[in-house]
């Protein structure tokens, strides 16, 4: 079979797309990742994973997952972690995104809590009462309204208080709220200080999934493709690291979260049980229901295919 000039050269672009493209060529690129409380990078560095890294990464950070997908809906950012929650609200918001990437830890981290001298003691007690899911559409907003429905407690039977992460962490300490729908530092640090109690735990409710959003801009250009490989490669590493030297992991968190040693060690597993996962089909079909639970609590509206914003393509890099 004879190959033409022009075949030949329309085969080797193709192959060049398709092949990682090798260090030294993603010295000219800036990958802007949106980073929420600034954990990501935190870890990362305590890892000693970003000493050698062959593109500039641009860090924004952000209270909360709502801002970090407003970031991302604006193009302010290349890509960017939350719960798998939120990112489908974004979608549904029109955010022209796609997940490339997902960690699961088992479903721990987001939380309930209520004050250390409370009187609820089961999701029961919780009718009547007022309680903050955070920010709507969030991974805790999600958590609530699985739990009341758990429960058998319709959300118009509790006062539903939506703050951004500070005011729900002042209200909560001054009593403003009940409970409080909460993850990640914000739970550590009222467990910490304020002695909160967890009511319950998430499990059964939360997927566990942590997804990492990427803009169709970014995926459309090859050189951020590979950079955004690259970066879910290290994250994967930062993860093994934290499960190889718990002590290492342990003291970071401390000073990370700002918290004693008795606070942070209970938190170890939810933060380090993140294992990386396929984005196929079964990824799709976890992101559907959740999409079929906001809707069935009211919070979104209409029919979205969740499988068109799964992006399968992206090269996964090794580990070792």
């Amino acid at each position: 079979m004879t190959i033409t000039r022009r075949a030949f050269g329309a085969i080797a672009a193709l192959a060049l797309l398709a092949a990682p493209l090798a260090a030294q060529d993603l010295k000219g690129v800036t990958l802007r990742v949106a980073d929420q409380v600034g954990e990501s990078r935190a870890r990362l560095q305590a890892a000693g994973l970003l000493d050698d890294v062959p593109y500039t990464i641009e860090w924004s950070v952000y209270p909360a997952a709502v801002n970090l997908h407003e970031a991302l809906k604006a193009g302010a950012a290349d890509v960017g972690m939350s719960a798998d929650s939120p990112a489908v609200a974004a979608i549904a918001g029109g955010s022209k995104i796609r997940i490339a990437g997902v960690f699961n830890n088992g479903g721990l981290g987001s939380a309930i809590i209520v004050p250390k001298d409370s009187g609820i003691r089961t999701l029961a007690d919780l009718k009547g009462k007022t309680i903050s899911p955070t920010t709507r559409g969030s991974v805790a907003h999600y958590l609530v309204l699985g739990a009341l429905k758990q429960a058998g407690i319709d959300p118009s039977e509790v006062k539903l208080a939506f703050l951004t992460p500070s005011d729900a962490a002042a209200a909560f300490q001054s009593g403003g709220i009940d409970a409080w729908g909460t993850w990640g530092v914000y739970k550590a640090r009222s467990t910490g200080v304020l002695g909160a109690q967890t009511l319950f735990d998430g499990k059964g409710v939360n997927t566990g999934n942590a997804v990492y959003a990427v803009t169709d801009e970014a995926l459309a250009d090859p050189a951020k493709r590979a950079a955004i490989s690259d970066y879910l490669a290290r994250i994967e590493r930062s993860y093994d690291w934290a499960r190889s030297d718990r002590e290492a992991f342990l003291t970071f968190y401390q000073q990370f979260s700002k918290q004693d040693r008795a606070t942070v060690e209970p938190l170890y597993e939810e933060q380090t049980a993140y294992v990386r996962k396929p984005v196929d089909d079964a990824l799709a079909a976890q992101l559907q229901q959740v999409f079929a639970t906001w809707v069935e609590a009211g919070v979104l509206k209409g029919d979205l295919d969740l499988s068109a914003y799964v992006y399968h393509d992206l090269l996964v890099e090794t580990t070792n």
